[in-house]
């Protein structure tokens, strides 16, 4: 079976879509935790947060900054957060960054 976000990079399965660039793409949480709740992963596969390069992340980090400033939020604050391996709370194995805000966390 194909990587879920493999296939939402490939436009094969559909998102919506908030932020993208030539390494990043950026799309609301389905079920989300927060008011804003928008995941950012690389376009490359990584399998987890652990296995990213340094420009990937600054890739990611990059990005959510300018999501949070979209969604505005960078004011008030917001959460990042990756979770890593099952124990750690990953569900889906290709590395992404949670952005959640809008509220009190």
């Amino acid at each position: 079976m194909a990587c879920l976000f493999c296939s939402i990079v490939e436009g094969e399965i559909p998102a919506t879509v908030v932020h993208e660039t030539a390494t990043t793409l950026a799309f609301r949480d389905i079920h989300p935790k927060a008011p804003v709740h928008v995941l950012l992963i690389p376009r490359e596969h990584v399998p987890h947060a652990v296995a990213l390069d340094r420009d990937q992340l600054g890739d990611l980090f990059a990005a959510a900054k300018e999501v949070a400033e979209a969604e505005g939020v960078a004011e008030s604050g917001y959460r990042l957060q990756f979770n890593t391996g099952v124990d750690g709370g990953q569900e889906v194995f290709h590395a992404h960054l949670h952005l959640l805000g809008g509220k009190r966390l």
